[in-house]
């Protein structure tokens, strides 16, 4: 891990080699993989597990039972829901599945759902229903706008 400053607050966190976290986090409970980077402002909740090569830009907030997988893009100010009807206790709290090469917009809103490989999510977007891999999402609430074609391997 590489710290970029001294203003962090990581607690009981797994953190993968070359990852880098910059200023003014919040990071409790939660792994990150290897080759991250974690921008300025952003809070990670308790049990939430970021995968390799994955950057959460700042201002981001992802909160507990959010799983991402890896070459994701998490853009500025994102916010991650798992309490559809706050306020209420742990055990109502539901779970974000984020597919690999997954793109997210600036400020969208996810809400728990999943989210497949290699799509990419508007920014403002507000997902409420779970989006089939190779898919582009945009709106409020988000709807699939194109669907990518797939690449041979």
């Amino acid at each position: 891990m590489n710290n970029k400053g001294q203003f962090q607050l990581i607690r009981d966190c797994s953190i993968g080699d070359d990852t880098i976290i910059w200023n003014f986090v919040n990071l409790y409970g939660c792994t990150i993989g290897k080759n991250c980077m974690i921008g300025s402002f952003v809070e990670i909740q308790n049990d939430v597990e970021i995968g390799d090569n994955c950057r959460i830009q700042s201002h981001s907030f992802v909160c507990s039972l959010v799983t991402i997988g890896n070459n994701v893009f998490v853009g500025h100010g994102v916010m991650f829901i798992n309490d559809v009807r706050p306020p209420r206790s742990r055990e109502f709290w539901k779970e974000t599945r984020i597919g690999n090469s997954v793109v997210i917009g600036s400020n969208a809103t996810i809400m728990p759902v999943a989210i497949g490989d290699n799509s990419i999510i508007g920014a403002g977007a507000v997902v409420t229903k779970d989006v089939p891999p190779n898919s582009i999402v945009a709106g409020n609430p988000a709807r699939t706008i194109q669907r990518k074609q797939e690449r041979p391997l």
